[in-house]
């Protein structure tokens, strides 16, 4: 693959064989197990409560199945049943190109792991994946789609690769103001992104649990601030894990679009509830994105290089009707 490229592949991507894991939801604070299945191509990410009758357990992943955003990303169905915490599985996912899986859940949320990307990127890669004989779709953002709430908002701009740039601000000296721009090409996903974990403040532990929050939380899946120091006996993975781990949060939210997005998604102090709300403002405005082949956008760049605008949709219409004929 070409350095920076946006995709490894024009083509769909599965496993190669299930892989499985075993931890602890961070809610719930029970042990699930979880296996992750090769699926079919344009089945994309589902996920099967094996605690259900298969007719109710299925969920697809998809942000508009998203039904509470508090602490972490839940999916849901008609039926009434969730599963909570998706978004460090669908990052990792993302991050592998993997883009049909079933995953096989037996409990209401997906293990917490270390709190990173990195165990579910690890066994993956273990495994591999294997392509598959269908064009990879992307969404590609034709105009930008903005949400603010107070001073926090969350953009999504035309660009030719995908890129996340995330601001936090945190009233708190171990953390403050951190700012990270990832263009998700090759291996920045896995280099730059996988292993930041997931972090909370002592002073605010007592009253989540009591809320019925991080019942399985620990310093085995988390960082853990507490005044003016890192609680976990090994510090930090990176001098700047908390963007890091905003970023990864992000791109396990925005996963949910069904499709890797060509753009650039812009963040100052975001949040799961304001993920949703972008990606349902966007779907929402039919002017702002189109479904492209990554073979077809190959093909944009190849005439136009990095200085290609987001053409009208005929422009995608007209490849299309050259590469049948």
């Amino acid at each position: 693959m070409t350095h920076g490229q946006p995709f490894a592949s024009v083509k769909q991507k599965t496993l190669r064989h299930p892989v499985a894991y075993v931890g602890i939801g961070l809610h719930c604070g029970r042990k699930v197990s979880m296996v992750v299945h090769p699926a079919e191509p344009d089945t994309g990410i589902h996920f099967l409560r094996k605690d259900l009758s298969a007719s109710e357990g299925l969920i697809a992943a998809r942000w508009h199945n998203i039904v509470d955003t508090e602490m972490s990303t839940a999916i849901g169905n008609e039926y009434g049943h969730s599963i909570d915490t998706v978004e460090h599985l669908m990052a990792a996912l993302r991050g592998c190109g993997v883009d049909n899986a079933l995953v096989e859940v037996d409990g209401p949320e997906v293990p917490i792991m270390d709190g990173s990307s990195e165990p579910f990127v690890a066994m993956i890669e273990r495994i591999g994946t294997q392509i598959q004989d269908v064009p990879r779709n992307a969404i590609w953002i034709q105009r930008p789609v903005e949400v603010r709430a107070g001073d926090r908002y969350v953009i999504l701009m035309p660009a030719n690769t995908p890129r996340i740039t995330v601001e936090i601000d945190f009233d708190h000296v171990m953390v403050g103001s951190q700012m990270l721009s990832v263009e998700l090409v090759d291996e920045a996903f896995r280099q730059q992104v996988a292993r930041a974990r997931t972090f909370g403040f002592m002073n605010q532990v007592e009253a989540l649990k009591k809320r019925g929050l991080i019942k399985g939380g620990s310093l085995r899946n988390a960082i853990l601030v507490d005044g003016d120091r890192i609680v976990n006996e090994n510090g930090l993975r990176y001098r700047d894990e908390f963007v890091r781990h905003k970023v990864l949060d992000c791109l396990g939210d925005l996963s949910l679009a069904g499709a890797p997005i060509l753009g650039h998604y812009y963040a100052y102090k975001p949040g799961h509830e304001l993920n949703r709300r972008l990606m349902q403002k966007l779907f929402a405005a039919r002017d702002a994105w189109f479904y492209i082949t990554v073979n077809e956008f190959n093909a944009l760049i190849g005439q136009h290089g990095q200085g290609l605008k987001p053409p009208r949709q005929s422009v995608v219409g007209m490849l299309r009707k050259q590469a049948v004929c």
